[in-house]
């Protein structure tokens, strides 16, 4: 590490609420030289250096912070197909203090033969500022505390207020029952699955909290795979003939479902009545996001080796599969694909939401872009990604201004799913290393991987990403999962030459964190930078509900404007960048 990173100054945003205005008015230096000690230290000081080429993008932190945790699979080789689809994770703040806590999903052993299931675990992030201005980051596993007993085989995580109490609640998928946790507000947790009426015991992936009939209340969308079980496991090989996973089109899909939050802490399935029963697959991702811009929210889902479907939304309660007449179902030659993990935003600055979404090895990851209307072209070939992913299978994923310039980057954890040839006959022959994408100015991307430091040229069996500011430094960091592997804790230090924006909604009454609301951050002479409120995409994973805009080389904001998830707009300026700012509905000009 070298001495540049000793002396490496960070602005951070405090959280200190300034009735609905702003937040965060502090700056603080950070030092990047206690990653490789125990805890990432940040020292008050003035604006950051800008880094060298030959410091590294991110810094692997995990077991540097206490964010230790280890996924396991169970895989027993009986090749059972749920053994290497897990598992996710969850950032989100659970207890209100300002800084990401990180909820990890276990999933354990299929055939338990009575012995007790492996459990999925809450680390609480105590992030803390001595007098002197010292931050140390450091985890604590709460999850005794915290009264979390989820321990079933475990897949994905989702997050929202459901009863819009103002704490975040947690619902958690498996290959078996469903969890959802209620946020207690003191610290704890209580399995409200029951009462709430959101039960499942087939097999569910990636979910996601939204309001599609604008009542203020969030709903609940839950991606299924397939119908398997143990018992009616099939023999499957490898293209040399020795024994590997099955692929999901050995076995029947399993519908998806969507549960309406009625408001009084209970949901009512409306699967059939909604009409998504009327197209169906192997689920593995899910997005919200307004697609043809009429201001109501859709859904997109991935479904592995069938058509995706795009869910537009008929704002009368019912959906309608616009998957294949969008151009989004398919890759440009009409070809289904492996479809895993999904990123949804506004990459070329154009004010509407395009999509990214990983593949298997061979398929290459295609990137849809958006007409502003909800047709979409195939553009993997001319943005340069295909080219990039042709040897990878993608998971989890997102849409990432790394280095705080303004254009969205790209994350994404790669992991076989199938033996790797040159790895045949090593414990773990599912290895692939994680890559990332600068964007060029909404026209191409360059692979960034190789600068983005050691952690990224890891391989490992990556699944799940979850993307936030973790240490309040002003940059977005990533938590990766990897199948029957640690935790990953990427702690961005890219981001040191440009500023930034944090933005964080608070709605009363109604959707307290303002989930769907479409935020814009105008800038004098330069596109306007749109993002979605949103906890869900990736793949099995949910990420900060807060919005980050990367400023570039200027500080300054002309306005930011707020869509709210009812259609209705404000507008708030005099507000500059390098800080968190807490919006208030009804504090902005209409």
């Amino acid at each position: 590490m070298s001495s540049r990173w000793l002396r490496r100054a960070h602005r951070y945003a405090r959280p200190e609420l300034v009735e609905g205005r702003v937040e965060g008015l502090t700056t603080s230096a950070v030092t990047a030289a206690a990653l490789a000690l125990l805890a990432l230290l940040t020292t008050a000081g003035g604006a950051r250096p800008s880094p060298s080429a030959s410091d590294p993008l991110f810094v692997e932190s995990a077991a540097a912070t206490g964010l230790v945790f280890t996924h396991v699979n169970g895989a027993t080789g009986k090749y059972y197909l749920p053994e290497m689809m897990g598992a996710g994770v969850a950032l989100f703040d659970f207890d209100n203090d300002g800084d990401l806590d990180v909820f990890l999903v276990q999933s354990g052993a299929i055939d338990a033969g009575g012995s007790a299931p492996a459990a999925c675990h809450l680390f609480r992030n105590d992030l803390t500022v001595s007098p002197d201005g010292t931050r140390t980051l450091r985890f604590t596993d709460v999850t005794k505390q915290a009264g979390i007993s989820v321990r079933g085989y475990g897949m994905g995580a989702a997050v929202g207020d459901y009863d819009n109490d103002g704490y975040l609640d947690l619902f958690v998928t498996a290959f078996g029952a469903t969890t959802l946790l209620h946020n207690n507000g003191d610290g704890t947790f209580t399995d409200v699955t029951r009462q709430a009426g959101v039960g499942d015991t087939l097999w569910s992936t990636s979910a996601a909290f939204f309001d599609y009939d604008r009542d203020g209340y969030l709903d609940l969308f839950v991606a299924r795979y397939v119908d398997f079980t143990p018992g009616a496991n099939r023999q499957c090989s490898d293209p040399v003939g020795a024994r590997d996973y099955c692929s999901p089109r050995a076995y029947r899909p399993v519908p998806d479902r969507l549960f309406r939050n009625d408001g009084r802490g209970h949901f009512v399935d409306v699967t059939e009545r909604a009409g998504i029963t009327r197209a169906d697959g192997a689920g593995l991702g899910v997005v919200s996001g307004d697609y043809n811009g009429d201001g109501w929210l859709d859904l997109y889902v991935s479904n592995d080796g069938g058509a995706n479907q795009l869910w537009i939304n008929r704002r009368d309660g019912t959906f309608v599969d616009e998957g294949l007449i969008s151009g989004s179902a398919l890759s440009a030659a009409g070809n289904p694909e492996g479809s895993m993990g999904i990123a949804s935003g506004d990459f070329d600055l154009d004010g509407d939401e395009d999509l990214f979404v990983t593949n298997i090895v061979g398929e290459t990851s295609v990137l849809y872009v958006n007409d502003g209307r909800g047709n979409f072209e195939d553009a993997r070939a001319r943005s340069g990604l295909a080219r990039f992913t042709a040897a990878f299978t993608g998971f989890g994923t997102d849409w990432i201004d790394y280095d705080n310039d303004g254009w969205p980057d790209l994350f994404a954890a790669n992991g076989a799913v199938n033996i790797v040839e040159a790895q045949r006959g090593q414990p773990s022959p599912y290895r692939m290393r994680n890559q990332l994408f600068h964007n060029l100015a909404g026209r191409q991307f360059e692979e960034t991987s190789a600068a983005a430091g050691p952690a990224f040229g890891r391989a490992e069996t990556g699944r799940g990403a979850a993307f936030g500011d973790i240490d309040n430094d002003g940059d977005v960091d990533i938590v990766v999962t990897n199948n029957n592997g640690p935790a990953r804790l990427l702690l961005n230090q890219a981001a040191a030459r440009s500023h930034w924006l944090q933005i964080r909604l608070d709605q009363r009454p109604g959707n307290r964190f303002a989930i769907g609301a479409w935020v814009g951050v105008e800038r004098t002479g330069r596109p306007t930078l749109w993002r979605r409120v949103r906890t869900d995409g990736s793949y099995l994973s949910a990420s900060d509900v807060r919005v980050h805009v990367g400023l570039g080389s200027s500080a300054a904001v002309g306005a930011v404007v707020v869509q709210w998830p009812d259609g209705q707009r404000e507008r708030w300026t005099g507000l500059t960048g390098d800080r968190l700012v807490t919006l208030r509905r009804g504090t902005g000009r209409p």
